[in-house]
């Protein structure tokens, strides 16, 4: 047990849950209610939303598994660096007509403008189930990055993890995204300090990033498998697909919306995608670490271990246990918002829809609550039930799955030219492919080999899937069409997806 880091981590710990029950506070309204409770009654401005989306895509996933992938296999792990840089670009002309069409008509979810948009409860459906089942190994991902800081401190068992977990659910519970938003503040605020000084002390150190990307190339080739500093010809469709389908995946989570429906107008959607390329910058910092790890000599039993055992190598135990606080409150802060985007798609899209149609806002926001501390339950399962090799393969897991809501959410945003049965069936073939190239490797890896023409090409499974996805939507619509079946019933209009200020 290093007791000078526990302590320090315990402080910040204590501190921020203590934020999370006052956060219930934070805008006094009523948290009975699910647009209140679930989205903080769309009222944040640029400020609050850039902290709390940046807190909700950069996690445990940034500390954690990217470092974790460029430690034991090297340059590959550097495909999270230009996904982050190209996903914003493309969303800047997706997501102001997303949050526009969802003020206009109060939708919570991406279920709720698949129910409006195509009149299908069916096509709704497959989008919540996929968005919740996405979430699960999202969560399981926040809890390894947990877990790996817990056991670098020297503190042995499940116990701590589960009281983490009571927390998390207790004031999640209590003050909805409220408690995620404000702690997201003192979170990003910790990290950036964490990797300044990493990016300075540890390099200074180590001998310079010369020294370190030596010695990391000497390392990598004798892990097993065999790492490469530097990306060999046969992983560049392996990390051009890694990156664009983590990409086209990152803002179609359920968490990533949730953040994204809760800001305050059009415009504050809008300059967040200008302003969070800031920490895609912090991301190449980060990813580094792995490579510094290396270079130090750290020997980890797993992966995800890599970051925290450099910190307590490198760093005084004070400094180690104030980095420690900021990945673990990197864990926290985006598990509660990604159990409360879970919720909210149960409760308004399955509950709601096929249990209680007559549920009162009250009743919504009580099934919302106690179904976000089931979903933690849930991650916890699929840690459980799907150990990796890495960390990051969780990430890229749940992208199999939401990637294969592209056609239906992205496509349907600018025309309802594809037959709502067709986006069904495509969706439907494109999570089976997926999870079939997922299962061939033995539930460990996402990349799957495709053999096309006598040529073999490795590339991610998401990416694959989706591509099938989208062959199956347009043949089927062009015969659909030409059968003339019924293409449901469309709530929205042209102008609902440039609605600006509050109605």
């Amino acid at each position: 047990m290093n007791w000078t880091a526990f302590a320090v981590f315990i402080i910040f710990f204590i501190f921020v849950t203590v934020l999370g029950f006052i956060a219930a506070r934070w805008r006094r309204a009523d948290l009975n209610h699910l647009e209140e409770w679930g989205l903080a009654g769309r009222r944040f401005g640029t400020l609050i939303t850039w902290f709390l989306v940046g807190g909700d895509l950069y996690t445990a996933y940034t500390f954690i598994a990217v470092p974790a992938l460029m430690y034991g296999a090297g340059a590959l792990g550097f495909y999270a660096v230009p996904y982050t840089i190209v996903v914003y670009p493309m969303f800047l002309l997706i997501l102001p007509r997303f949050w526009s069409v969802a003020k206009q008509h109060g939708y919570v979810t991406a279920s709720d403008f698949i129910e409006g948009r195509f009149g299908d409860k069916l096509l709704s459906l497959a989008i919540a189930l996929t968005g919740i089942v996405a979430t699960m190994p999202y969560i399981a991902l926040q809890l390894t990055g947990m877990q790996a800081v817990i056991s670098a401190i020297g503190i042995g068992g499940d116990w701590p993890l589960i009281i983490a977990f009571i927390i998390l659910a207790l004031y999640t519970y209590t003050s909805g995204l409220r408690a995620p938003a404000m702690i997201a503040v003192v979170k990003d605020l910790m990290i950036y300090i964490t990797v300044i000084v990493s990016v300075i002390v540890i390099p200074m150190k180590l001998g310079g990033f010369g020294h370190i990307f030596h010695a990391a190339a000497v390392a990598l080739p004798t892990h097993n498998p065999p790492g490469t500093a530097i990306l060999s010809p046969k992983q560049y469709a392996t990390y051009g697909t890694l990156a664009f389908g983590s990409a086209l995946a990152l803002f179609l989570y359920p968490h990533a919306l949730t953040g994204v429906f809760s800001a305050s107008s059009r415009r504050v959607v809008k300059r967040n995608m200008a302003l969070l390329p800031a920490y895609s910058f912090a991301l190449g910092i980060v990813a580094l670490l792995g490579f510094m790890a290396l270079a130090a000599g750290v020997h980890a039993k797993s992966t995800s271990q890599a970051v925290p055992l450099l910190f307590l190598k490198e760093f005084p135990s004070w400094f180690a246990g104030f980095g420690f606080a900021a990945i673990a409150i990197g864990a926290l802060v985006p598990a509660a918002i990604m159990s409360i985007a879970a919720s909210n798609l149960f409760t308004r899209n399955i509950y709601k829809t096929y249990f209680a149609k007559g549920a009162s806002s009250e009743h919504e926001a009580r099934v919302a609550k106690i179904v976000s501390l089931l979903v933690k339950v849930g991650a916890l399962v699929f840690i459980l039930g799907f150990p990796q090799q890495y960390a990051i393969s969780m990430q890229q897991v749940g992208g199999i799955l939401i990637l294969q809501t592209v056609p239906a959410l992205v496509l349907g945003l600018y025309t309802r030219w594809f037959h709502r049965r067709a986006l069904l069936i495509g969706w439907l073939v494109g999570i089976v492919y997926g999870i079939y190239m997922w299962g061939t490797t033995g539930y460990k890896s996402t990349t799957y080999t495709l053999h096309l023409f006598g040529d073999s090409v490795a590339g991610y499974a998401g990416i694959w899937a989706l591509v099938l996805n989208v062959v199956v939507v347009v043949v089927l619509t062009l015969l659909f069409r030409a059968a003339n079946l019924s293409n449901g019933s469309d709530q929205t209009s042209h102008s609902d997806y440039h609605v600006e200020a509050s109605l």
